[in-house]
């Protein structure tokens, strides 16, 4: 029976330093992981190929890439449209209109939303499951597990993130199995702070994430559906292509919805007029006011183009 040691990795300060901290300890058969979401900026994937070139560099195996699939999932759901939704009283305008949006793309995030016919959301946030935790397990831990191999998932989580995260702990058997396999999650930088992370970049003389530079204070999707309004803001100043993307999906994914709405950020209640009007440009909008959202704050509206905005210092 081996031990694999399954590193999953995000680009993002934490799991980078993780990263680190792995290579400085050399565990025994080390593979890290990211799973690609679809809802990435191009500077992250940039960034996962520059920390994937510096470890074959170190003599370590190059980061793994792992997607979600959801074809046979959106095929079933169009099955479904074509058969069932007349019996519960749609209309056929709307049942060909689903159908026809119920084609794969490739894109896990988007696929994932046009099968539920909806965006996740901060109460039903079933994105990191189905996006990062499910294709590393499927693809990844378990033919490991069912080869009898023992499997170390190395998780870049901190307790100060939030209060769900503060009562994890640093080790925890997650799972044993009938062939006596055991899973274990491991969390080793579980009491660090965000400035021990960058504090072991430069340790290594290993660069941040450039987005950290560019006011974004979490790394993964861009934009996340928990995004803070600075951060949105930013995102809407620099990067207007990821703007257009997500009103784009928005449409596609209202396009496969049986209520003909969807929206990014999640209504806040179950008002019925929000699928229609809350959209990815409404919070845009919003983002550019000041506190209260009533009025438009010029500065915070100011394009300041390529200068350095950081919430975590790094600007100095």
């Amino acid at each position: 029976m081996s031990e694999h040691n399954v590193l999953s990795f995000s680009g993002g300060k934490d799991s980078t330093a993780m990263l680190l901290l792995a290579y400085e300890r050399m565990p025994d058969n080390l593979q890290v992981v990211m799973a690609d979401t679809g809802n990435e900026h191009q500077i992250t994937y940039d960034y996962v190929e520059y920390v994937s070139d510096w470890m074959v560099a170190k003599g370590l195996p190059p980061i793994r890439t792992v997607k979600a699939d959801f074809a046979r999932q959106i095929d079933g759901k169009r099955e479904y449209v074509l058969t069932k939704w007349a019996d519960k009283g749609v209309p056929q305008e709307a049942i060909d209109r689903a159908a026809a949006a119920l084609v794969a793309t490739g894109n896990p995030f988007l696929d994932l939303c046009v099968w539920k016919g909806r965006f996740p959301s901060s109460k039903v946030a079933f994105c990191s499951q189905e996006l990062k935790q499910f294709p590393i397990i499927n693809q990844v831990q378990k033919p490991l597990l069912d080869a009898g191999d023992d499997v170390i998932s190395w998780q870049g989580v901190r307790r100060d993130e939030s209060l769900r995260r503060s009562l994890l702990p640093m080790n925890e058997l997650k799972q044993t199995f009938e062939n006596g396999s055991e899973l274990w999650n491991y969390r080793p930088i579980i009491e660090w702070t965000a400035a021990d992370c960058f504090d072991m970049h430069k340790k290594h003389g290993i660069d941040p994430n450039p987005l950290y530079k560019m006011g974004m204070g979490r790394v993964g999707c861009m934009p996340c559906i928990n995004c803070r309004k600075d951060e949105l803001l930013e995102i809407s100043k620099r990067f207007p292509e990821v703007i257009e993307r997500i009103r784009n999906w928005e449409q596609a994914v209202k396009s496969a919805s049986k209520r003909q709405g969807a929206t990014f950020f999640a209504a806040p209640s179950d008002d019925s007029e929000w699928s229609a009007t809350q959209t990815i440009d409404v919070f845009v909008e919003w983002s550019k006011t000041k506190r209260g959202g009533r009025l438009y704050d010029m500065f915070r509206m100011q394009n300041d183009g390529p200068v350095c905005s950081s919430i975590y210092g790094l600007c100095e």
